[in-house]
Formats: C-alpha cells, structure tokens, sequence
C-alpha cells in the first residue's frame, strides 16, 4: 500500500481507503454480504496497509460506527484514522438551496451526534468530523464552524471536514477558500471529472485534503452492471438506478469497456484513473467482503496508466446535473 499526505493535516494515509456505507446495511443501505463477510473484509484491508476508514452515523444509524470502533480496537498497535459523519438534522439528501443552517446543523445538533458517533464509535475522539451534506451560503453564518473548533479544543475531533452533494462541486468552493476547513469529500471518477475544473485547484491553494468517494460511479464502473440489474427490497440502488439511470449508465460503461485495452479490467482502470491525480489525497471504495478488498488494494502499486490510455479515459467524462433520483 502507498500512503499520500492528507492536506495541512499532514497524515499518511493509504491511497486506497474504506468507504463502510456499504458496511452499515439496515434502512437504505447494501446488500449482498453477510456480517461475517465485511467484517473479514475490514480486517484484511487493515492487514493490506488501508489506514483511513470513512463512515457515517446514517450507515446503519450507528452500526457502521460500532463496527469501526470494534476494528480499531482489534488492532492495538496500527495507527487507523476514523472519520465520521454528521447527519443534517432534517434527515434530507442532499441539502437543498432553500436549506438554512438551523434546518440542518444547528451546534446542539452537531454536539448531539458527535456524542452519539462518539458511543457508537467506543473512542475518544473522532480524527475527522465531517457534515454530511453542504451548501456554500452557510459559510456566511459561522455557527457550524465555532460548533466543530469548539470540539476541536475539547480533544473530542482532530480534522474538520464536509461533504460535497453529488454532482455539485461547485458547491464547496467557498468554504474550502475560508480556510476552515481540513478535508473536502466529492465524487470524483472516469465519469464524474468535473472536480479537476475549480475544486481540486482550491484544495491544493488551502492544502485542504480531498477525499474522492464513488470511484465505481455506485458500481457502474465495475462492468457489472446490465439494464436488467434489481436488488433486493430495501436496497439503496432500487432508488437511486431507476430506469432512466440504470439505461444511460449501463450503455455508458459499455462503451468504455469497448475502449479499454486488453487485460485492463474496469474497476482497475476506474480506481487507477482516480489514483492518477496527486491532488487526490485518498479514495474510499465500497468494500463488504475480501476479494474486493484485495482486488482494490492491489491498485496501490505505484504503477501508472499510460498517458493514451488516460487519455482515453477523459474522453468518457459525463457532466451531470442533479435531479429527482440522483439524492
């Protein structure tokens, strides 16, 4: 495993880390691996150098949280950090332009389930706290961010950090240009290139770290993925690839596969296009059992795409608006 610096923070963190949505199950999470299976899954990823582990309380309403407290504390002498999330109090994904800040992060609010995550988690403190959802306008009231630094000076959280809405990264230029906070989250894969136009620019300005989530595009850069595809009732997916989604996504990822040269597999070429920016400190994949985790992890190897075929790659660049299913 290679390690990348994590902005002014100035950890190391593993290229390659650990989204545990898919960890959570429960209401609007994802199926398709037993307990045993993820928690097999997080351990060999800690045996594979992956040092960082992003979750939230909504993966599970604290049983993602539960999980991580548990593997950190199976593994005494290795250095892992924990981030987390705060849900908006208003339970909406994502935010909206008409959100307020008292509708979503009122300070009791984010004092209350930091606490929470807090219990959940079974440590003392949290290395990154993270809001879960962010629009720009609340960089002009500041009680957000006297909430997390009043944290910051209890010894509770390290790091402070947001959430950038999906499709928008546009929407987290202003508080990275305030300087307040540490580490950006956005989506940012072969489809979604939007973030190298203004928001990677600003973190490397502000040495704020970015965290590059759905690398496989919700598993559409996985190849697996056929206009027939459904899930099991209660499936996050059933809501998010409705037709309309599932039809473009699937004939995109076709004509990638189409693209790409022999012996590359989709998912290597999508988490090696990601690994191919620097300003990318690290990048969190959905990982619930340990062929996953294998497979992901052995794409921290140092080697490079060639620049035709990253070339390639740019040219499926999909830019996205969102709307009613994209949540």
């Amino acid at each position: 495993m290679r390690y990348r610096r994590f902005g002014r923070l100035g950890w190391q963190v593993s290229e390659i880390s650990y989204g545990m949505w898919g960890v959570g199950g429960g209401l609007h999470g994802w199926t398709g691996a037993t307990e045993d299976d993820k928690l097999a899954a997080l351990q060999r990823a800690v045996d594979l150098g992956c040092n960082f582990f992003d979750t939230a309380w909504v993966y599970g309403r604290g049983h993602s949280e539960h999980v991580l407290g548990e593997l950190v504390r199976a593994n005494p002498d290795t250095r892992l950090y924990v981030a987390t999330k705060v849900p908006p109090k208003d339970m909406r994904w994502p935010s909206t332009r008409q959100s307020t800040l008292d509708d979503v992060f009122p300070p009791d609010h984010i004092e209350e389930y930091v606490h929470k995550s807090l219990d959940n988690l079974g440590l003392p403190k949290i290395d990154l706290l993270q809001l879960h959802v962010w629009e720009d306008a609340w960089t002009e009231d500041l009680g957000w961010w006297r909430a997390l630094t009043g944290l910051r000076d209890q010894g509770v959280i390290g790091g402070i950090g947001i959430s950038v809405n999906r499709w928008e990264p546009w929407n987290g230029l202003k508080a990275i240009g305030t300087g307040l906070v540490d580490a950006v989250q956005v989506i940012y894969n072969i489809f979604d290139q939007d973030p190298e136009d203004e928001l990677f620019p600003a973190a490397v300005e502000h040495d704020v770290a970015v965290i590059a989530r759905v690398p496989f595009d919700e598993g559409t850069l996985t190849g697996t993925l056929t206009p027939e595809s459904t899930w099991p009732e209660g499936d996050w997916r059933n809501s998010y690839f409705v037709p309309e989604n599932l039809l473009a996504s699937v004939a995109r990822a076709e004509r990638l596969r189409a693209d790409l040269p022999a012996g590359l597999p989709m998912p290597e070429a999508a988490l090696r296009f990601v690994l191919a920016d620097p300003r990318v400190a690290t990048t969190i994949p959905g990982m619930r059992r340990i062929d996953h985790v294998e497979r992901n992890a052995a794409v921290s190897d140092g080697q490079e795409l060639e620049p035709d075929v990253l070339a390639m790659l740019r040219r499926h660049r999909w830019s996205r608006q969102p709307t009613w299913w994209s949540q």
